[in-house]
């Protein structure tokens, strides 16, 4: 399987961060909110060199589907987005998307993040996690409720980003072109 598409690592946020204006630029806030949304895969989508595994799309109940994985902070603003095959695991990709950003102290998660190797290797790292235990685990985890409640930013983030019929339903055969658009929706929306 082709290697995941990262906003920060193909060098998307760097073609990106010289245009935002300097009064909204900002330092990576201490408590980010951690998530992925689907998004359908139109059936001319996925036909790209490779196949559709290679052009991140994955086969679920849903149909063909890509995922997307991202850290928002409390603004809305995504700092991380990662472009992976929608029958990938969440708790797969969230130590790679929190290894992509420096400054982390709380990270909010849902259910899907709750394993017992990342809550280790975040709290390894300094990073308290928020993240709810599943319902079929033995010991039960406590949580910071209140602190979780503040998680609907990444669900708002996602909500404005798929305004954009582009991004709501995936029509590119190419992961790079769909990936393209998606860091470019990002920066008109939230940064610029």
């Amino acid at each position: 399987m082709r290697a995941n598409l990262f906003w920060f690592s193909d060098g998307q946020w760097a073609r990106i961060e010289p245009f935002i204006p300097s009064n909204r630029r900002a330092e990576p806030p201490e408590r980010m909110a951690l998530d992925s949304t689907h998004v359908k895969a139109h059936r001319c989508a996925g036909g790209g060199k490779g196949g559709a595994s290679e052009q991140a799309i994955g086969i679920t109940k849903g149909g063909r589907n890509s995922k997307i994985h991202g850290l928002v902070d409390k603004l809305c603003r995504p700092w991380v987005l990662i472009l992976t095959p929608g029958n990938t695991a969440d708790c797969t990709v969230g130590p790679a998307c929190v290894s992509l950003l420096d400054g982390i102290a709380e990270l909010l998660g849902d259910k899907a993040y709750d394993s017992n190797s990342f809550r280790k290797s975040l709290r390894k790292d300094g990073i308290k996690p928020v993240i709810p235990g599943r319902s079929n685990r033995k010991k039960r985890i406590r949580h910071d409720k209140q602190a979780y409640k503040d998680r609907n930013v990444i669900e708002r983030c996602y909500c404005r980003l798929k305004d954009f019929r582009r991004i709501a339903t995936r029509y590119d055969k190419l992961a790079r072109n769909y990936f393209s658009a998606l860091c470019l929706v990002a920066a008109v929306a939230f940064w610029l």
